[in-house]
């Protein structure tokens, strides 16, 4: 349901990057696209043009989403779970526009979505020598801040118009490369048309991650530019038919994460510490919230959004868990990581990386728990937190600060930072408590960190008094305070603020601690890692994902499930015969009234071959003539496997069809004028 949040689950599934990739496994770089890869693989493969018009086409969301301009006027396509944070903000006045979908009928009508901005990549470039030179022979602590300092000159220089760029230094391989990837960014993003929330997530939670699926997991926004909308003359064109069975498929977007390249010692700290615990935050973050959500209708709608996004997390972090107990991955990530050790034995510069990574992974388990419960957790406590940061980082010369405050950075940080954003203060306050209380729990009542987060107080009373006591949902406050930089900060009686500037300097501490120990170590030990892979197999491996943009291809393809192949599509009517009137498989309400009107034999969603992550909700499916033929939602089961590896024998990509989303916006949920312009030529 929502790729925004991806991590593995794994059977006895696995490619080891041992060489180059094999089959429609890769997530690659637009730089390093493998065309001969691909020629050899199906017969043809893009051409240098056509990667430079679905790149300048291609869109990443800042809420964690990828998408596409699909007209020359700025109109962008995504997924319908991509926007509903927007539709949650929107619903005001008793309104739920998340519940009951939006139409714009004209431009007028489009709404603006607090802190979203949308960004296209105009240049990737190498800065791996620069970046390498600025760290020299510097170790842990010196060698970050080193590193710190050298990507924010280069985005710097790379971007002096901060306006419309934005730049923003890439670290792949896990610190064998860098790249600056430079961005045209619009910071003013408008809602235009979505389907009611029950259209796209028909199936609810049994569905997820799941095909057959009857979902119309779609949507569209424009990108404004001084109250109007941009142009886009680079764009998709869209193409509202169904693909056919076998057909070559690509998909664009921002992959999140994937950890496909990790030691062994980080892959055991995963299996023995982070996963296990995120599983069972998240389950007792759904127990509160469903609690809390049963007392009225009310609150049944305002903490929707929350709870969704909780349990697709749930169920990622329990299929997490699983994989990393599971034997046969275990084993061959293993006899990967054994294979290039035994390459690399004696080469000269690389030394023994792995032992370097045991190390840094053996000190970071010293240090977790203090850095994940030192700063609570709410969107109201997130705003003091950056304020208080970024007060005292920009007084500071851009090359001293930390990560995240750059100048480059502080646009962005700005916008989310005082875009009018609701906070539900019930919401905010159940997650404040929760982490509290997860605090106490895991650091033990008597810590020195404990004490200095609670005081004498309990989570529930620090949590009431605090969501009680903050100005911080008022947008007005908060520029104030940003406005106002650290005298206004220095000043500020706001008590989550006084907290925020209570917990600063330990933080701090901790963040030093944590890079001299840890990030300084480890990415200097990637890095060899990663020299140590160039040299065995070659530079035809793909990076891990890190949220930039990447391109993969594949095929529409079923794959066999239990004896039985999955067939590659779904057909609209096929809806009502799996409907049963009940939650979660309970009609959306505009199937029910215009069944006669909605043509049953149209593509709903499909599978392909292609290998994507959390992070490619929203990517556009092109065919081979840069047609958008559909928008990536969701993987099967199988998929889940992304994390760690790729199996093309059942690795699926879920995707709404064109054709479905066409048939949304002629029948179900009317925009005429959108139509129109999707079809100008």
């Amino acid at each position: 349901m929502r790729l925004t949040t991806r991590f593995a689950l794994l059977g006895t599934m696995l490619s080891i990057p041992l060489a180059a990739a094999r089959a429609d496994e890769g997530m690659w770089t637009f730089d390093a696209f493998p065309a001969a890869k691909m020629r050899a693989d199906y017969g043809f493969a893009p051409d240098q043009a056509w990667l430079d018009r679905v790149r300048g086409s291609a869109v990443r969301l800042t809420g964690g989403c990828s998408a596409s301009f699909v007209s020359a006027s700025g109109l962008i396509l995504t997924n319908h779970h991509c926007v509903a944070g927007c539709l949650q903000d929107l619903s005001e006045g008793g309104a739920d526009l998340l519940k009951n979908g939006y139409v714009a009928r004209a431009r007028t009508e489009e709404k603006l979505c607090p802190g979203q901005q949308a960004e296209v990549v105009t240049s990737i470039s190498d800065v791996t020598p620069q970046m390498k030179a600025a760290v020299g022979s510097l170790t842990g602590l010196a060698a970050v801040k080193a590193r710190t300092a050298a990507g924010a000159q280069i985005e710097g220089a790379g971007c002096p118009d901060r306006k419309t760029t934005r730049c923003q230094v890439v670290t792949l391989y896990g610190g064998g490369q860098f790249k600056l990837y430079t961005y045209r960014k619009y910071s003013d993003v408008r809602i235009v048309w979505a389907p009611e929330s029950r259209a796209e997530q028909f199936g609810g939670d049994p569905d997820n991650f799941n095909f057959p699926r009857y979902a119309l997991d779609g949507s569209f926004l424009r990108a404004y530019e001084n109250s109007k909308p941009v142009m886009t003359p680079q764009h998709l064109t869209w193409t509202a038919r169904a693909p056919a069975d076998g057909e070559a498929t690509f998909v664009v977007g921002n992959p999140g994460t994937t950890e496909r390249l990790l030691t062994q010692s980080q892959l055991a700290f995963s299996r023995e510490v982070s996963a296990p615990m995120d599983a069972l935050l998240f389950s007792e973050l759904r127990g509160r919230f469903i609690a809390a959500m049963a007392q009225s209708p009310q609150r049944a709608r305002e903490g929707k959004e929350d709870l969704d996004g909780i349990e697709n997390s749930l169920k990622v972090y329990i299929g997490r868990v699983k994989a990393l107990n599971d034997p046969a991955l275990s084993a061959k990530m293993a006899a990967a990581e054994a294979d290039l050790r035994s390459r690399s034995v004696g080469k000269p510069g690389i030394g023994d990386p792995w032992a370097d990574s045991e190390k840094a992974v053996a000190a970071y388990r010293n240090i977790y728990l203090t850095r994940r419960f030192l700063r609570p957790r709410s969107d109201l406590f997130g705003y003091a937190a950056a304020l208080v940061r970024s007060a005292a980082e920009r007084t500071k010369p851009d090359g001293e600060r930390l990560p995240g405050y750059s100048d480059s950075a502080l646009p962005l940080l700005e916008k989310q930072l005082l875009d009018p954003t609701p906070v539900t203060p019930w919401v905010d306050q159940l997650k404040l408590e929760f982490y509290l209380s997860k605090a106490r729990e895991y650091l033990g009542p008597d810590d020195a960190d404990v004490k200095l987060l609670l005081g004498r107080e309990s989570p529930e009373a620090m949590a009431a008094r605090l969501i009680a006591g903050t100005k911080l949902r008022d947008p007005v406050y908060r520029r104030a305070l940003w406005n106002g930089g650290q005298a206004a900060i220095n000043a500020s009686t706001d008590p989550m603020i006084r907290l925020a500037r209570r917990l600063d300097a330990r933080d701090r501490q901790m963040i030093a601690l944590t890079d001299e120990q840890y990030t300084g170590p480890i990415t200097a030990a990637r890095g060899k890692i990663a020299d140590a892979r160039f040299a065995a197999y070659g530079d035809t491996l793909y990076p891990d994902a890190t949220f930039t943009l990447r391109i993969s291809y594949g095929k529409v393809a079923g794959w066999m499930e239990r004896g039985k192949m999955v067939p590659t599509r779904t057909l609209m009517g096929g809806i009502y015969d799996r409907a049963t009137g009940a939650a979660p498989f309970d009609l959306p309400s505009a199937f029910v009234t215009n069944k006669a009107k909605l043509n049953p034999n149209v593509t709903y969603d499909y599978i392909t071959t292609n290998d994507i992550i959390g992070g490619n909700s929203g990517s556009p499916v092109i065919d081979r003539e840069a047609n958008v033929i559909g928008a990536a939602f969701d993987g099967n089961i199988h998929s889940l496997a992304g994390d760690y590896a790729y199996d093309g024998s059942n690795n699926r990509t879920v995707a709404v069809s064109t054709a479905a989303l066409e048939e949304g916006l002629r029948v179900l949920y009317p925009a005429p004028a959108l139509l129109a312009e999707l079809h100008a030529k």
